[in-house]
């Protein structure tokens, strides 16, 4: 008897790209292979969607697509509906909006209930700025910890800093987050004024663009410095 699983439609998840660069510049030939025969997505945002469908695959009809939308709006019981096409024999793709699904991204709800149901998850290879910057860093990458955003309250945010440092310098563990790209700037004035002196800081935005800067320095060497960050997507990682 042929296996539950066998006639189950796979979930790709296909990573998408950081910016506004061509497509084959930094994905796979796998990626376009698979975007040209699937037909049902599962996207953060439908125009962004489409318009990276179309700019890797321009022959692709757009109409024939289905399209549902998973971001932080997306209510839990909607989230089954979107696995159907999978339950019926078909594939599905899950596309963030830049970069890899299900790493800092809600696609991971729908494949976690994809492991639930018996479906199997096709990770298809592409950048992650989170990755990316790790490996561009010189801290460590045998041991690190993504935290995602930090707090906006500054009183939190400080202690959320200084938990990092500490955590950092206990288990020599790289330290990398995030922050929303118009609260960059004050995010770095946040961190040099809160970090001490000796620990490392590195800033990587704009990765695989043209564009790019990845830089690593103390904290006290980043207080000579002066980069703009407004509106730069960034990666931060600290290493006491």
């Amino acid at each position: 008897m042929e296996s539950t699983k066998s006639i189950f439609g796979k979930l790709y998840l296909i990573p998408t790209t950081l910016g506004d660069n061509e497509p084959l510049e930094v994905l796979p030939l796998s990626v376009k292979q698979a975007i040209e025969k699937i037909e049902h997505y599962i996207v953060e945002n439908e125009k962004t969607a489409r318009h990276f469908i179309k700019k890797i695959s321009p022959r692709k009809s757009q109409p024939g697509l289905t399209i549902h939308v998973l971001n932080k709006y997306t209510e839990p019981e909607e989230i089954p509906l979107m696995l159907e096409a999978c339950l019926s024999g078909k594939d599905v793709g899950v596309l963030s909006e830049a970069g890899c699904p299900g790493i800092a991204d809600p696609g991971a709800d729908v494949v976690k209930l994809a492991h639930d149901k018996g479906i199997t998850p096709v990770p298809l290879v592409g950048p992650s700025s989170i990755f990316l910057a790790l490996m561009a860093s010189g801290t460590n990458g045998q041991s690190f910890a993504f935290n995602g955003y930090l707090p906006i309250d500054k009183v939190e945010r400080k202690k959320a800093i200084k938990s990092f440092e500490r955590t950092s310098a206990e288990k020599n563990q790289s330290q990398v987050f995030i922050e929303t790209p118009y609260r960059n700037d004050k995010l770095l004035t946040e961190l040099l004024k809160t970090l001490r002196p000796t620990s490392q800081l590195c800033i990587a935005c704009d990765i695989t663009l043209a564009t790019e800067f990845i830089k690593t320095l103390s904290v006290a060497q980043w207080t000579k410095e002066s980069i703009d960050l407004h509106k730069r997507p960034a990666i931060f990682i600290i290493q006491a």
